[in-house]
């Protein structure tokens, strides 16, 4: 198995003296953009944050992102739900797969990452919308705390066969 997904772990605790700079965050913005979507629809927007308050703010808004308290960027995920192409509603897949892909790619950069659901959450998408003046129809779909981290958490995953089946 790939070691950088071996490494992937979700880090709640950041060394605050340690900022992301904007190549690494470019260079997790280009991972993102690189992600499958549905007929090559791209059904996202990206806001790039290193504010301190803004961070602040986020785990104010967001019972399950205090992790923004230490962490020196993050990355809010905005979809761009399709209604009248080809790919309607997909948008949750392609949205996840651009996550993934920031996740991963911050490993290689040595950088621990943090993935906060905010869609489907009604109350928190509209906190998310308010912040950021996100305007409908597009939608705070997810929020990922970035940094050093200032943790090293036991691997939780594991291969569990009997989820499998196998057609032959």
């Amino acid at each position: 198995m790939n070691k950088i997904i071996e490494n992937r772990r979700s880090i709640r605790k950041f060394d605050p003296g340690k900022p992301v700079t904007r190549e690494q965050l470019d260079r997790l913005l280009g991972a993102a953009m690189l992600a499958p979507s549905a007929c090559n629809s791209r059904p996202w927007e990206f806001i790039a944050i290193t504010k301190r308050e803004t961070l602040d703010e986020i785990a104010k808004v967001h019972q399950y992102a205090q992790m923004c308290k230490t962490a020196t960027a993050a990355i809010v995920i905005v979809a761009i739900p399709q209604d009248k192409s080809l790919p309607s509603g997909f948008y949750p897949q392609d949205c996840g797969a651009a996550t993934q892909n920031i996740l991963l790619e911050a490993v290689s950069l040595e950088l621990g990452t943090c993935w906060c659901g905010v869609y489907p959450k009604e109350e928190c998408m509209a906190e998310f919308s308010k912040l950021f003046n996100i305007q409908e129809p597009k939608i705070p779909f997810c929020v990922i705390a970035i940094g050093t981290p200032d943790e090293a958490p036991d691997r939780r995953g594991f291969f569990e066969e009997a989820k499998v089946t196998y057609v032959e």
